[in-house]
C-alpha cells in the first residue's frame, strides 16, 4: 500500500482508464473438479486431485532432505494465497473481484488462470495436460460469461505440439467466444536418449524447446492461427526447476527471476528464429517477468547485431584479415622463450584454442538470417512492436522499459500493468494502482509514461490485435480514441 494515495484516488486524478492486464483468479477446487468432470469424466478429475496432493516421487514433506536432493525434487511454493480473508475470497469468486474493481482503481482486467501454468509447462501426461486446458476453458467462459463489461478471462492453451494447440484455442475462440489467451512459451520434452533407453527418467533429464528456434515442431501454423483469430498469446512460463532454479530446500532461490529467464528463452526464439519478420502483426506478452530483463535483451541484441552481422564479421573478424607472418615476428619480438617457442606454429594457424590448425569456419553463419534485418533500425522494428512486457506493481524496473537515453533507437519498450491480484505477490488488492502510482510520484515516470504503462500498451496489444476486442466493455470509447480505425 502507498501510504500516499488509495488506488481509487490514484485513478480519480489520471485523465485515462486502467487496463489491468494481468489479474488472476484462484481456481476453486470443487468446482474446478466439475469441469474436468465434464472436460475429461470422473477419473480425469481423480488424476487431478492425485497430482495435485503429490509429485512424482512423493509430496515434499513426506521425503527427507537426502531424498529430495537425490530425486532433484525441488522446493515447492507454500503459502501462496492470500491470508486477508477478504482478499482470499476476492481471489475465488469472479462476482466479488469484479464487485471490487473500483476500490482498485481497475476499469477493465484481462484475468488468467493460475493452476494452469504448471500444467501447460511441466512434464504432464497429454491426455491430463488437454483435459485440464479443456477444463479451465469451459470454467472460465461460464463463470466471468456476466462480468464482460469490466473483465475478460484468457483462454489456457496447450502448445506442446502445434495440433493440440490449434484444436484447443478453435474451441475456445471459436466455440466458448475467449479473446485472450495465455500459452507457454516453451515445452520440457525428455532427452531422446533417456525417451529411449529410459522414458520413466523424462521429467528429470529433459532440454527446453522454446518453440520458434531449434524446435521439435514447426509453430508457424500455430503464430497464423493467433494472428487469424485476432488473439494475442501471453506467456505465463514457469521456469522453476531449470538449471540451477533446482534447489530443494528454497522456493524463493527458485521463484525469483523464473519468470523472466522463460521470457527470455522465448523472446529470443521469437525473434532470432524470425516470426517476429514473417507475423509482423503477431502481438506477444510475456507476464510477470517485468521489464528489465526485456530492456538488456533488446539492448544485447542491437549490440550483437552491431558486430555480429554479416558484413561487421567479414571487415572486422574474418581470420584472413590476420597477417600471419608479422604476428609470427610479434611473438619473436616480444615474447619470451616459451612464447618464441611456438610462434613458428601459430604462423601457421594454432593462435587460439578454439581454433585448430587447419584454420576456422571458412563462411561465418549469418545468424540473423531469419530476421530480414538489413540495418539497426529493422532491429528495433522487429522487436518493439510485437512484444508486451507484464510488469507488477512493486517492480522499479518497469522504469527502464520508458528509458529513451538507454535504449537504443530510443525505444519505449512496451511496458503492460499487471495487477496480478489473487497471488502471493499482493498482499492487499486495494493498494496495488497506489503502489503503481509511486513510480510517477519518485520520479521514475511521467505521467505520459505512466498512462502508456496503465492504459495505453495492454489497449495496443488486445486492441492492435482485435479492433472488437474491448466493445461493450467499459473503457472501449477510451480505447477507440486511442487506437488508429481498423
Amino acid at each position: 500500500m502507498s501510504g500516499r494515495l488509495t488506488s481509487a484516488a490514484v485513478r480519480a486524478r489520471l485523465g485515462h482508464p486502467v487496463i489491468d492486464g494481468d489479474g488472476h483468479l484462484v481456481e476453486c477446487p470443487p468446482v474446478l473438479m466439475d469441469f474436468l468432470k465434464q472436460a475429461g469424466g470422473a477419473d480425469l478429475a481423480a488424476r487431478y486431485e492425485a497430482i495435485m496432493r503429490s509429485g512424482a516421487w512423493g509430496t515434499w514433506s513426506e521425503l527427507t532432505p537426502e531424498q529430495r536432493r537425490e530425486r532433484g525434487i525441488i522446493r515447492r511454493p507454500f503459502w501462496v494465497m492470500p491470508a486477508h480473508t477478504g482478499d482470499r475470497a476476492t481471489a475465488l469468486l469472479p462476482g466479488l473481484m469484479r464487485s471490487r474493481l473500483d476500490e482498485f482503481g481497475i476499469d477493465f482486467q484481462v484475468i488468467y488462470p493460475s493452476v494452469g501454468i504448471p500444467f501447460i509447462s511441466g512434464a504432464i501426461d497429454a491426455d491430463m495436460r488437454r483435459g485440464m486446458c479443456r477444463a479451465l476453458n469451459l470454467m472460465y467462459a461460464e463463470i466471468f460469461r456476466d462480468h464482460a463489461a469490466r473483465i475478460t478471462p484468457a483462454a489456457t492453451i496447450p502448445m506442446h505440439t502445434p495440433a493440440e494447440a490449434i484444436e484447443e484455442l478453435d474451441f475456445a475462440v471459436g466455440t466458448l467466444g475467449l479473446k485472450a489467451a495465455m500459452i507457454a512459451g516453451s515445452v520440457q520434452r525428455p532427452l531422446p536418449a533417456v525417451a529411449t533407453l529410459a522414458p520413466e527418467l523424462g521429467a528429470q533429464a529433459f532440454w527446453i524447446d522454446p518453440l520458434a528456434i531449434d524446435s521439435a515442431y514447426d509453430y508457424d501454423p500455430v503464430w497464423q492461427r493467433f494472428v487469424d483469430l485476432q488473439v494475442a498469446p501471453a506467456t505465463h512460463n514457469n521456469a522453476m526447476g531449470w538449471g540451477t532454479r533446482r534447489s530443494s530446500t528454497n522456493f524463493v532461490y527458485n521463484h525469483v527471476g523464473h519468470f523472466a529467464a522463460a521470457g527470455e528463452a522465448f523472446a529470443k526464439a521469437l525473434f532470432l528464429g524470425g516470426v517476429t519478420c514473417r507475423f509482423p502483426r503477431l502481438k506477444v506478452a510475456f507476464l510477470e517477468g517485468g521489464a528489465g530483463w526485456a530492456a538488456n535483451l533488446y539492448n544485447d541484441l542491437c549490440e550483437h547485431w552491431e558486430k555480429r552481422n554479416l558484413q561487421a564479421l567479414r571487415a572486422n573478424l574474418a581470420p584472413n584479415l590476420v597477417d600471419r607472418a608479422e604476428l609470427r615476428r610479434m611473438f619473436e619480438a616480444h615474447g619470451d622463450a616459451r612464447f618464441r617457442a611456438v610462434a613458428a606454429r601459430i604462423e601457421h594457424g594454432w593462435d587460439h584454442t578454439l581454433v585448430s590448425p587447419e584454420g576456422d569456419e571458412a563462411e561465418p553463419t549469418d545468424e540473423f538470417a531469419a530476421c530480414g534485418i538489413r540495418d539497426g533500425r529493422d532491429l528495433h522494428d522487429r522487436f518493439v512492436p510485437n512484444f508486451y512486457f507484464g510488469c507488477e506493481a512493486d517492480d522499479r524496473m518497469t522504469a527502464v522499459a520508458f528509458n529513451r537515453r538507454i535504449n537504443h533507437h530510443g525505444a519505449r519498450l512496451k511496458a503492460v500493468f499487471g495487477s496480478d491480484v489473487g497471488h502471493f505477490d499482493v498482499t492487499d488488492m486495494s493498494g496495488v494502482l497506489a503502489e503503481a502510482y509511486e513510480l510517477v510520484e519518485d520520479g521514475l515516470l511521467d505521467a505520459d509514461d505512466f498512462a502508456h504503462f496503465t492504459f495505453r500498451h495492454a489497449a495496443e496489444l488486445h486492441g492492435g490485435s482485435n479492433p472488437r476486442f474491448f466493445d461493450g466493455t467499459a473503457v472501449a470509447d477510451a480505447v477507440r480514441a486511442v487506437l488508429p480505425a481498423a
